[in-house]
């Protein structure tokens, strides 16, 4: 089954842009990419599915970026705030 890889840890000044990038070479031709985030101490959330291109999430806060090729996608958030410190995940799945 595919994989993804991401960086193990990544932080910014409250208020800046950030890109959290997630790659996945074995990505399957029907295989959307699914990214979540958990809060501390809380059930993780979904945030947006992608297929390729630009999908913007549900709250105007960033986007998601798949490359051509679908080996890997970057979520970008625009203005983080303290509240969106989290553990983010990438996922493959149908």
């Amino acid at each position: 089954r595919a994989q993804v890889q991401q960086e193990p840890f990544l932080e910014t000044p409250v208020g800046t842009a950030v890109n959290i990038n997630c790659s996945h070479p074995k990505i399957q031709i029907n295989d959307y990419i699914y990214w979540y985030r958990q809060i501390p101490d809380r059930e993780p959330e979904f945030l947006v599915s992608a297929h390729k291109g630009l999908r913007e999430l549900p709250d105007s806060a960033g986007h998601v970026w798949v490359s051509a090729d679908r080996s890997w996608s970057a979520l970008w958030l625009e203005r983080p705030r303290r509240g969106d410190a989290a553990v983010y995940y990438c996922a493959l799945g149908p």
